[in-house]
C-alpha cells in the first residue's frame, strides 16, 4: 500500500509540474521515468498511464468534475484540481483500479499534502461521481463544435477552425488517433546494423517488433519496459522518430558528397537519418539555438557513431553570409504549434493559443527569410513542420513562393493523424533555381 501511495504522490508531482509550473510533458514524464527506474514495470506503467491519459482527458475530465462539485475547476487549489482530475480519470478509463481505492488514496493524498480541510470535498466529489458515472451530461449533438470538444478532449478553437479546413468526419478522426494509445516507432541506423543482427538484438530483449510495411528501416516496438535500458537503443541501433517525421530524409534524396544544412536540428532525428543516408560521405551541418539543445544533438550524434555530422550552436533568424549557397539540401524543420502531435504532448491542447500560433507562423517566415539564402542553384529546401496548421504550412508555403521566385515548388503534403501512418505533418519541397 505504501508503494501505491507513492506512485499516486508522484503522479501529482509530474502533472503540477506540467500543468502549474509549465513544463512539457514528455520531458517531465521522461525526467520522472529516469529517477524511479527501480519502480517494477507495473508501477512505471501507471504513472505513465493516469499521466498521460489525464493530461489527454483533462477537457472531458473537467467538464465531469464541473457537473458534480460546487467549487468549479477553475477555482479549485492547484493540488486539489489535480488530485481531482488524476481521479476520475482513474475512475472513467481505468475499470481494474477499484473506486473506493480511488476516492481513499485521493483523500490521503490531499492530507498529506497540507489539505486536511478539503479531505471531505475530495471524498464526496469524487464518491458522487462514482456513483453517478453514467448519469454524466454531455452536450447536445446538435451543437457539434462543444460536442466533438468534449468527446475527444479538443479546445473549442481548435475544432472549430479543424471543421472549417478539414469537415466534421476527418476531425473526428484526428481527435480518435490523438487519444489511441500507439506503439513506439523507431528508426534502425542503417549505417551500423543489418535488418538481421538488429532484429536480432530486439528479440534477446523480449521485444516485440512489426516492420514498416515501406521504409525497410522503420520498426513499431511493443512489450519493453523502458526503451533506453534496450542493448539496441545502448548500441546506437535505434533512434526514436515518427514514421511521418521520416519522410524529410526520404523526400530529400541525398546523394554521395552533399552538403546539408539542418537550421533547426534538436534532438537531431532528421539530420542523423540524412547522415546515414550519405553512407559516410558528405557532411551534414546540424544547427540549433542554444547550448543546451546542440549538446541533445551531439548526445544522439555520438550514440549514432556516425562521423560526417556535427552540432553547431547557431540563431536560425541570424543571418550568417558564410553560408551562403553552401548547402546542396536545407532543411527548415522549424518551431511551431505541434498540433499534429496532440498524442504525444496533450499538454499542448492548454497551452497553445490563436496567437501563439499566429507568433509561430510570423517567426517561421522570419527563418525562411534568412536561411532560404544558404542553398546553392539548383539544391533543395524542404519545410517541415509538426503541425496541421493551415496558416504555418499551406499558406507559408504559398507565401515563401511569391517572395523568393527564385524557389520552385516541387510539391507538399499535408499528413493528418487517422488518415495517414504517423503523427500530423506537413513538407514541402523547393528547389533554387
Amino acid at each position: 500500500m505504501a508503494t501505491q501511495v507513492n506512485v499516486r504522490e508522484i503522479i501529482l508531482e509530474t502533472l503540477l509540474l506540467i500543468t502549474r509550473d509549465g513544463e512539457y510533458s514528455h520531458i517531465a514524464l521522461k525526467n520522472v521515468l529516469d529517477k524511479y527506474q527501480y519502480l517494477e514495470k507495473r508501477e512505471r506503467a501507471f504513472i505513465t498511464r493516469v499521466v498521460e491519459g489525464t493530461l489527454e482527458r483533462q477537457i472531458e475530465i473537467d467538464y465531469i468534475i464541473n457537473q458534480f462539485s460546487k467549487v468549479k475547476v477553475n477555482k479549485q487549489k492547484p493540488v486539489i484540481r489535480t488530485i481531482l482530475r488524476s481521479s476520475v480519470y482513474q475512475l472513467k478509463y481505468m475499470d481494474h483500479v477499484p473506486d473506493s481505492a480511488v476516492c481513499n488514496e485521493a483523500v490521503k493524498l490531499a492530507g498529506k499534502k497540507g489539505f486536511v480541510n478539503l479531505k471531505g470535498f475530495v471524498n464526496g466529489v469524487l464518491r458522487n461521481i462514482s456513483r453517478n458515472l453514467d448519469m454524466v451530461s454531455y452536450p447536445d449533438p446538435s451543437n457539434e463544435i462543444a460536442c466533438l470538444s468534449v468527446r475527444y478532449s479538443l479546445p473549442m478553437w481548435m475544432v472549430e477552425k479543424w471543421i472549417s479546413v478539414y469537415g466534421k468526419e476527418t476531425v473526428e478522426k484526428m481527435g480518435k488517433a490523438f487519444l489511441e494509445e500507439r506503439p513506439v516507432t523507431v528508426r534502425r541506423n542503417t549505417a551500423v546494423v543489418s535488418k538481421e543482427e538488429f532484429e536480432k538484438e530486439l528479440e534477446k530483449d523480449g521485444v516485440v517488433y512489426r516492420r514498416h510495411p515501406v521504409l525497410p528501416y522503420a520498426y513499431e516496438l511493443t512489450n519493453y519496459d523502458y526503451l533506453a535500458g534496450l542493448l539496441a537503443f545502448q548500441k546506437g541501433y535505434i533512434y526514436i522518430q515518427d514514421i511521418s517525421s521520416m519522410q524529410v530524409a526520404e523526400w530529400a534524396e541525398p546523394k554521395e558528397g552533399d552538403y546539408v544544412i539542418d537550421v533547426c536540428a534538436a534532438p537531431g532525428g532528421k539530420a542523423i537519418h540524412l547522415a546515414e543516408k550519405l553512407s559516410g560521405t558528405g557532411y551534414v551541418e546540424a544547427r540549433d539555438l542554444t547550448e543546451y539543445k546542440v549538446a541533445l544533438i551531439e548526445e544522439n550524434i555520438e550514440r549514432s557513431g556516425l562521423d560526417n555530422i556535427e552540432a553547431v550552436c547557431q540563431d536560425a533568424t541570424i543571418n550568417d553570409e558564410a553560408s551562403y549557397e553552401k548547402a546542396d539540401i536545407l532543411i527548415a524543420d522549424l518551431p511551431c504549434s505541434g498540433l499534429g502531435i496532440l498524442g504525444k504532448k496533450p499538454d499542448l491542447k492548454s497551452k497553445m493559443t490563436v496567437e501563439m500560433a499566429k507568433g509561430l507562423a510570423d517567426l517561421q517566415r522570419q527563418i525562411l527569410t534568412v536561411v532560404h539564402n544558404y542553398v546553392k542553384p539548383g539544391g533543395k529546401l524542404l519545410y517541415s513542420t509538426c503541425t496541421i496548421n493551415r496558416e504555418e504550412n499551406e499558406d507559408n508555403t504559398a507565401w515563401f513562393v511569391e517572395n523568393f521566385p527564385e524557389f520552385e515548388k516541387i510539391r507538399e503534403k499535408q499528413m493528418l493523424p487517422g488518415s495517414d501512418m504517423g503523427d500530423g505533418f506537413y513538407i514541402a519541397e523547393f528547389r533554387k533555381q
